[in-house]
């Protein structure tokens, strides 16, 4: 078949002065065909074909196709193929499936279902937001040369299509409050409405069919005056301005990341600023509109919510509690009180009669273990037996040299290995953890080490620094004037 790229090339050349012979070879075509062409006037002469070249193989079944696809509108034509070929009154060529499926195709579009039309929608300014979870990983970034896997949480203004992300690990309510308060208290003003898909941590299942908002989702929006709205489940395309924002702006990080020409990034903090420059640049020429949106937005309320959960829970036996469907360790005295849990989106806080007791790093998932060997040391160097069943045994070996150090000992000494590595672990909680850390890797460097006394003749123990404190002398003369009505 003769394209118009051929047909133009034809007439370039005859333009030029060529002779038809030598127009038509250079052009992929015969003579005669270059004749007719030029006879013809170039492309006018490419009517569409309005008649088949060739009998219709499918013409005798096609009656048979035809009811199958009335009945099942989603076969493919492979299978239809594959079926008609396991008969024995027809036969059919492998080359011959894609005549069929192109017949199929005009089929559908004249006599098919009807399919669903997507309508455009006016956006209006500052009417609405929307937001949602994207994850990153497929961008690859490292920290440190670690890979660092994570979340962002995306908020999109439609009508401007102003953006802002911030960094989180899951898909959970204390994200979902920060990440919103985060976008609202940045733009300075509060949309009519926030739109989600329907997120566990914003919605629950109802026992009727179906999902509803959950009351603590709700409460956050009626401190900012927000009205609630979500699309339909299974209908992303509702949330769309947000969920193409994702792709946009993945896109534009993965281009920022080629053109920076490495993915690895000193810090989290270093990331975050690249991360933050990206999304200024996208928004610089949005910036109108942006203003426009301002302008018929409500006003923030004077404060923020808190942004972590609230769980009250026991301290067990174990000196450990579970919050957020994790355990953590805490200090033994603890044991037997009731505390407050503040789950953060990246921490927990321990409150106890009011003050913080401790905190750490926020487990990721259900079901995990953060043990802190402080926390237990002091009850287990007294029970050395328990070392090797305790079920976070693992938690007790806090960098890789401990580790080693504990195989070592195992080598060299069999179960007394227990008693020498706890008897370690405690002088690393009551001097300093990185010094025992030096002492181990230099006597296990030597092959030296063979229990406790070693390393306890090495490690010196440093008075706690005690810092000068000097009070100036305080002037009762203010306070005297205080009550003379002096000052006000």
């Amino acid at each position: 078949m003769v394209t118009g790229q051929q047909i133009r090339k034809l007439m370039k050349e005859l333009g030029e002065g060529r002779a038809l012979s030598a127009a038509s070879a250079r052009s992929g075509m015969s003579e005669n065909t270059g004749r007719k062409y030029r006879r013809e006037g170039g492309l006018a002469a490419r009517e569409p074909r309005r008649y088949r070249t060739r009998k219709d193989p499918f013409e005798a079944v096609w009656p048979e196709i035809e009811k199958l696809l009335e009945q099942a509108p989603g076969l493919e034509a492979q299978s239809v193929f594959e079926a008609l070929r396991q008969r024995g009154d027809v036969s059919f060529g492998d080359g011959q499936v894609r005549t069929l499926q192109r017949r199929m195709k005009r089929w559908r579009a004249r006599h098919g279902p009807e399919k669903e039309v997507m309508f455009p929608q006016e956006h209006r300014p500052g009417e609405a937001g929307q937001s949602d979870f994207t994850e990153m990983n497929e961008l690859v970034v490292t920290i440190g040369g670690e890979r660092f896997d994570h979340l962002l949480y995306h908020f999109v203004l439609p009508f401007s299509n102003w953006e802002t992300a911030r960094i989180c690990f899951t898909e959970s309510f204390e994200s979902l409050v920060a990440g919103l308060q985060g976008a609202l208290w940045e733009m300075g003003r509060v949309p009519r409405k926030h739109r989600t898909d329907n997120l566990s941590a914003a919605t629950h299942e109802l026992r009727e069919g179906g999902r509803s908002f959950n009351e603590r989702y709700t409460s956050v929006l009626r401190h900012y005056g927000i009205e609630a709205d979500r699309n339909t489940p299974g209908r992303g395309h509702e949330n769309g301005d947000v969920e193409q924002g994702h792709h946009r702006l993945k896109r534009a990080l993965e281009q920022a990341l080629l053109l920076r020409g490495r993915r690895d990034f000193e810090s989290r903090t270093a990331y975050e600023a690249f991360l933050k420059k990206v999304i200024e640049a996208r928004n610089r020429g949005r910036l109108s509109k942006f203003s426009e949106e301002l302008d018929r937005m409500q006003e923030l309320p004077r404060t923020r919510l808190a942004e972590y959960r609230v769980e009250r829970v026991l301290v067990g036996p174990f000196s450990t509690l579970r919050a957020g469907c994790n355990t953590y360790s805490v200090p033994s005295p603890l044991m037997g009180e009731q505390v407050e849990a503040r789950l953060y989106p990246e921490r927990v806080e321990v409150i106890y009669a009011g003050e913080r007791v401790c905190e750490m790093e926020r487990l990721r998932g259900k079901g995990g273990a953060r043990i802190d060997y402080r926390h237990v040391i002091f009850s287990l160097v007294k029970k050395p037996g328990a070392f090797a069943r305790y079920r976070y045994r693992e938690a007790l070996f806090p960098t890789v040299t401990f580790r080693r150090a504990y195989d070592t000992l195992s080598a060299l000494l069999g179960e007394r290995a227990d008693v020498e590595y706890v008897r370690i672990l405690h002088l690393a909680s009551t001097t300093r953890e990185s010094q025992v850390e030096q002492v181990l890797a230099e006597l296990m460097g030597r092959g030296e080490l063979k229990g406790y006394g070693a390393v306890r003749e090495l490690v010196r123990e440093e008075a706690p620094s005690v810092p000068t404190c000097q009070i100036a002398a305080v002037d009762l003369r203010a306070y005297d004037l205080c009550l003379e009505g002096g000052v006000q």
